[in-house]
């Protein structure tokens, strides 16, 4: 049984290894998204990995996950403060959603430490920088096959 997984990215992903590098490192979203495809090919999960501005798109590429019965993993970023409707989003999925910050957000500052986006997540990842991806995609692919038992 093949499982599907969303890979979603929020605002300013784009630009990562070329912002705040000694924050986020310097590995790109290119990167992130070779080391996704390959690990999800040896999991056998077909990969979706989309990342957007704008917040309407990762809403959209939410409900394709709801019709599609995806597993989803995201890192909202920016997103992750303050978006109500990703959120609400995210709250209608049934598989597992897997939250991945490449900081540990609890320990920045104010303004950055709480994601509202958590309360959809079955589990957070903070931290680990671009390896949390890959622990996120072997936790999505564990609690798929758990579902599917």
């Amino acid at each position: 049984m093949t499982t599907k997984l969303f890979v979603l990215n929020g605002s300013n992903m784009n630009m990562l290894g070329l912002r705040e590098p000694e924050l986020y490192g310097t590995a790109t979203l290119d990167d992130v998204r070779a080391d996704c495809r390959r690990m999800a090919e040896e999991l056998g999960s077909e990969l979706f990995s989309a990342q957007s501005n704008a917040e309407h798109e990762l809403v959209e590429w939410v409900h394709e996950a709801f019709r599609q019965q995806a597993t989803v993993v995201i890192n909202p970023a920016g997103f992750s403060f303050g978006s109500v409707p990703l959120l609400d989003a995210l709250h209608m999925l049934t598989t597992p959603v897997i939250e991945v910050h490449l900081t540990n957000i609890h320990a920045r500052d104010a303004d950055h430490r709480h994601s509202i986006i958590s309360k959809a997540a079955r589990v957070v990842i903070a931290g680990a920088g671009v390896y949390g991806y890959e622990l996120a995609v072997r936790a999505a692919g564990r609690l798929a096959r758990i579902g599917a038992e």
